[in-house]
């Protein structure tokens, strides 16, 4: 059985005007600022009006751990928003935009996939409307001025064993991970060690989503401390005077991005912080922006639910006072059976014994979801290789948990595909059952909130940290910033720190590496086991197969 790839479905698209898209949540065209005839910015003016009306309901799609088999968490995002247009609710999307280095690297674009897609693709996947390079350059263009202050004479007394601000790009790039910059004598200044993260991880990117205008998000810039002195005391942004330029970079920016998804719905495409190395959400402007025009916003937290949901819950929801009304959980009786053990090359055999041993990463994915007071429901992402059987042995196995699943065929056959999951998600949120509260208090110490994601989301039984991090947590809550959450850095692909280590894993520790204040976003960032803030490529890297074709379009992207 042949099938279309998601960019040959992507090109057949037919698709409207982004004026008639915008027209279905009442933004008026002069609010539109185009990007060509299918993508625009919309308006700060038209936003904070947006922001000031009766909210939608919020919902939530999250998954389990990501495998190589792919769950499709962001075609569930875009087939679920499609299938509540398709039931008659007015409903919007929210999702991510994509970093050119995964694009390039291993993952893949991230528009969603089959006959549930946003559009267009290629440009989604590649530049955009340009964010990503704003917040590229807003950010570099503050690791150059403080190497430039400590040029001109160090004026702050900046001691240059202790600058904690790093460099970006938006690629992985293995070898900028640990480097020295300023060689080559006194006219190119005084040589330190540093590196460059990628741009996904930067403090900037966190603060773009999370900034509810343009005022905040210059103060939340020059929040942001950047060095400290001899005696430890903290050096901001706003001491060399950065933070105003670099809002005015980010002005464009911050302005979220509509575009459609191919059945010619509304879907805002806004920020991209990795959910492994960052908090991993669309931006609060799009989304509450979403709900002050729709009935229903659909949004997604990446990567698994042990990632992505806990710092939507704990992070932006807190900082934004959003009440998600759902969550819905994606996983794939593909999945199921690698985390029970089949390779993925055997994947297209039945094996239900394989599934119901995979189970167990799905059920504590729900127990967590639920622990935060959020209703929840599975989505069954349907592979053509599942048999009834193995989809049967997942339905019963939720069912037993007190929740249910329901298979969705959004992929090959879009909203008509997921009209049951639709009405039972639309049936959840009207019911106003969701008593959401984040899993821990801001009066928390901070090592103790550590401890609390630990302990109850990953079941470790000990976190391990030595003493200068545990000191370097202490400080911190002596200068006031006690009060903040904390993002955990940590691989995606188990609930420990082993990516190898699948299925539901107890008994496991919990090793910090290192700790990083993120005073402007907000937020501690805790790196824990071999998380890496600038990834590298893998031995076949995606840009080796992306190219034009003789027809002049793009091969290879997905």
């Amino acid at each position: 059985m042949t099938f279309k790839t998601d960019i040959e479905i992507a090109r057949e698209a037919t698709k409207l005007p982004i004026q008639e898209i915008g027209a279905k949540l009442g933004i008026p065209s002069e609010h539109l600022l185009p990007f060509g005839h299918d993508k625009a910015k919309v308006s700060q003016e038209f936003v904070a009006d947006a922001r000031e009306r009766k909210r939608g309901k919020l919902i939530l799609v999250t998954a389990i751990n990501p495998t190589p088999a792919g769950e499709g968490k962001t075609t569930t995002t875009v087939g679920l928003g499609d299938g509540l247009n398709a039931i008659g609710k007015r409903a919007a999307i929210c999702i991510r935009e994509a970093s050119l280095g995964p694009n390039f690297g291993m993952k893949g674009g991230a528009a969603g996939g089959g006959y549930s897609q946003v559009v267009p693709m290629e440009d989604m996947n590649l530049h955009f409307t340009g964010d990503f390079h704003a917040i590229t350059s807003a950010h570099n263009l503050l690791s150059a001025m403080i190497d430039n202050h400590i040029y001109w004479g160090n004026e702050l007394e900046i001691d240059e064993r202790r600058i904690t601000w790093r460099r970006v790009m938006d690629m992985n790039d293995r070898a900028l991970r640990d480097m020295v910059v300023s060689l080559g004598g006194v006219s190119n200044g005084f040589a330190r060690q540093t590196g460059f993260d990628i741009t996904v991880a930067s403090e900037v990117m966190a603060i773009l989503c999370l900034a509810a205008d343009l005022e905040d998000l210059q103060r939340r810039l020059g929040d942001i401390v950047i060095a400290y002195r001899r005696d430890k005391t903290p050096i901001y942004c706003r001491d060399i005077s950065a933070e105003g330029a670099m809002t005015v970079l980010l002005k464009d920016a911050m302005q979220p991005n509509l575009v459609q998804t191919l059945e010619n719905n509304p879907a805002f495409v806004h920020g991209g912080p990795f959910a492994n190395i960052a908090h991993g959400c669309n931006s609060v402007v799009a989304t509450q922006t979403a709900l002050g025009l729709a009935d229903y916003v659909v949004t997604e937290a990446g990567f698994g639910a042990d990632l992505g949901a806990e710092k939507f819950f704990n992070i932006k929801c807190r900082k934004a006072g959003l009440k998600p009304a759902v969550a819905v959980i994606v996983a794939t009786v593909r999945a199921m059976k690698m985390n029970g053990g089949v390779a993925k090359a055997d994947l297209g055999s039945e094996n239900v014994s394989a599934v119901e041993k995979g189970c167990p990463n799905l059920g504590r994915h729900i127990e967590n979801v639920k622990s935060f007071g959020v209703p929840v429901v599975v989505a069954i992402n349907h592979f053509h290789s599942d048999t009834d059987a193995e989809v049967e042995a997942v339905k019963d196995y939720v069912a037993s948990l007190g929740s249910e699943a329901i298979l969705c065929r959004h992929w090959a056959e879009g909203s008509k595909g997921i009209s049951e999951l639709a009405t039972r998600v639309a049936e959840l949120a009207d019911g106003d059952w969701s008593q959401f509260a984040p899993l821990y208090g801001d009066d928390m110490p901070l090592f103790e909130k550590i401890e609390t994601v630990a302990r109850r989301i990953y079941r470790a039984d000990e976190v391990l940290a030595d003493a200068k991090i545990r000191n370097q947590l202490k400080e911190w809550e002596a200068a006031g910033y006690g009060s903040l959450p904390v993002c955990m850095a940590k691989t995606q692909y188990s609930f420990s720190t082993d990516p190898s280590l699948r299925g539901a894993p107890t008994n496991h520790s919990v090793p910090v590496r290192e700790v990083r204040l993120a005073a402007g976003a907000g937020f501690i960032v805790v790196i824990c086991g071999e998380i890496m803030t600038m990834p590298g490529l893998p031995r076949k890297p995606a840009a080796q197969t992306i190219r034009f074709n003789e027809e002049g379009l793009i091969e290879g992207l997905f």
